[in-house]
């Protein structure tokens, strides 16, 4: 990793940064309604929590330098195959050749048909 690490740090300065793609997701679900809250001394604290319907709500997208492409919303969590469809239909029609795709070490990220869905549209994958 560290390995991995330096060459990537020696090729950043070479790199044209119009051509990265930095991918990345985050999630809000139901379940991370607070339970408490704060009010001043002797109010009672009023507010609105869904009742047992727990849902998860995902958002994707990829940012350029030149701002936000490819966003997607997900109702439910990313899965591997949730994420192979993001790539398939959002992603690569952003893709030009020469790009260079950016992504964490998500599990969901690494299955089978992403690299190759990328690389067909003449982009890197890192």
């Amino acid at each position: 990793m560290a390995q991995a690490r330096a060459a990537w740090q020696t090729w950043q300065p070479t790199c044209d940064p119009a051509r990265l793609v930095f991918l990345d997701e985050t999630s809000a679900a139901t379940d991370m309604t607070r339970l408490h809250g704060r009010s001043p001394v002797g109010a009672r604290c009023h507010a609105h929590a869904p009742g047992g319907h727990w849902k998860t709500t995902t958002f994707v997208g990829a940012l350029r330098s030149a701002g936000m492409t490819a966003p997607f919303v997900l109702d439910g969590p990313m899965d591997g195959d949730a994420f192979v469809v993001y790539v398939r239909e959002m992603l690569t029609p952003t893709l030009t050749d020469g790009d260079i795709v950016v992504m964490d070490n998500l599990p969901s990220h690494k299955v089978k048909g992403v690299r190759e869905l990328v690389e067909a549209t003449g982009a890197t994958l890192q």
